[in-house]
């Protein structure tokens, strides 16, 4: 069997004939390393043959989907697990990614269906102690392998033929037909590819867990993220119980969908009302706190943004986001010191925080921002009964956002009384809401309402 040398990005995949200090394709210095590649790209795993055919021919099975019984589990790739479809699962070292699969992987072991749950980090002692600790080590129908060559574990996976299948976590496993390292650009991606071809091959759904590296990237290839169905990251402060899951890529269902658990000794529980959760600690009347609805997919969540406006102490003010965008801040604190006539602004520290953890990039939190900013240079307090909501333009205007009904709703639902909504969404109509809705077409209008 021919093998050659390649240079490969350990960072973004790029493939050169020749060894180069800079990356051309992620401009990353000194990751091309070293590896030798095989001719033959499909190794040891052996695939059936296909004949192209009219797409009026095919004919498409309507198969339900898998439940785990973890709605918000399920609720984030769509409504269950498609048979036969490849998931990413990544995230941090020690966010929980284990501990999620292993609680989704037991739980449909219970409903009758064999899961192959393969480690590559942990023996089959470790695995069943974990397993115990959150409960999840009672079923015969859950099988444990811990293995890291992929031509094995295709091997274990046609004796055992599950529905299911766990590889915890994709950087452990190696092809023998490359002699690059576990975790290398190009073993992640032969491998990758084999999990790929067995799923598919073999309707056998296959969880991939990744970690991810500083840059918030799974290691590896992005070619990995592009071959998958879907792809899930679990997101969350290592300091703090609550967990995030969220989609970026699903081919069987929405994106931008999200899913909240809570942390525990015994595992990750379900959060059933994330609103009430982000909200529960908030200080009714301190200056710079507003409450926001924004959309993370098809469910609306009520967040709490807070604002800290302090003159500066340095020659340059600083400007420091967390959780929403910082260039979208620095547009929006433009918007205010030039339309709605805030001066001082220009020479202060100003520091936004988006409560609890999560993060958000929809431009409908606009209002809430200038307003909770302008609360903290005033030092006025907003109404703790008032929700905002609105797109703020470079004019001063408040734009109208989608899903009002639903983000009304939910602030309906946990007890606010009033809601500022941009004009262009209701246009003077009544909703047939037990809530005061008050529409504003301009910035200025919505400061004066609350402060």
């Amino acid at each position: 069997m021919e093998r050659k040398s390649r240079y490969i990005c350990q960072t973004c995949g790029y493939d050169s004939p020749k060894w180069l200090g800079r990356c051309p394709n992620c401009e990353s210095w000194n990751t091309l390393v070293e590896e030798l590649v095989s001719s033959t790209k499909m190794g040891k795993i052996a695939v059936r043959g296909s004949a192209p055919v009219p797409i009026t021919g095919v004919a498409v099975e309507s198969k339900p989907r898998i439940l785990t019984d973890l709605k918000e589990f399920d609720r984030v790739l769509g409504g269950g697990i498609v048979k036969g479809s490849l998931v990413l699962i990544g995230g941090d070292p020690g966010i929980g990614k284990s501990t999620l699969v292993s609680q989704a992987t037991h739980r449909i072991a219970k409903s009758g269906m064999r899961v192959l749950y393969i480690s590559g980090e942990e023996s089959t002692q470790q695995i069943k102690l974990r397993a115990r600790r959150i409960g999840a080590a009672d079923c015969e129908q859950l099988i444990v392998l811990s293995e890291t060559n992929v031509d094995l574990i295709w091997e274990s996976m046609k004796k055992v033929k599950p529905s299911v299948a766990v590889i915890d976590s994709i950087q452990t496993t190696y092809s023998p037909d490359l002699n690059g390292a576990p975790g290398s650009v190009g073993q992640v991606r032969e491998c990758g590819s084999s999990f790929l071809r067995i799923a598919k091959s073999e309707g056998i759904t296959i969880f991939l867990v990744g970690h991810v590296t500083k840059r918030g990237v799974v290691a590896g290839p992005r070619t990995l993220e592009h071959m998958v169905d879907t792809v899930l990251y679990l997101e969350g402060d290592l300091h703090h119980q609550y967990r995030i899951l969220r989609t970026t890529k699903n081919r069987f269902g929405s994106t931008n969908e999200i899913g909240v658990f809570e942390m525990t000794e015994e595992g990750l529980i379900e959060v059933e009302n994330p609103s009430q959760v982000f909200l529960e600690e908030r200080s009714s009347h301190a200056p710079g706190s507003a409450v926001i609805a924004t959309m993370e997919g098809t469910r609306p969540l009520l967040v709490q943004v807070q604002a800290l406006v302090s003159p500066t102490t340095y020659g340059i003010p600083q400007r420091v986001a967390t959780g929403t965008d910082y260039k979208r801040l620095s547009m929006l604190l433009a918007v205010l010191e030039r339309r709605v006539g805030l001066k001082r602004i220009g020479n202060h520290d100003i520091f936004v925080n988006v409560a609890g953890g999560i993060r958000i990039d929809e431009p409908a939190v606009d209002l809430g921002e200038v307003c909770a900013i302008a609360s903290s240079l005033r030092d006025t307090p907003i109404d703790p009964n008032t929700v905002l909501i609105g797109e703020v333009g470079l004019s001063g205007e408040v734009r109208a956002v989608s899903h009002l009904h639903k983000r009304l709703g939910e602030a309906q639902k946990l007890g606010f009384m009033k809601c500022i909504v941009p004009y262009h969404n209701l246009k003077g109509r009544r909703l047939a809401m037990n809530i005061q809705t008050i529409d504003v077409k301009e910035v200025t209008e919505a400061l004066r309402i609350v402060l």
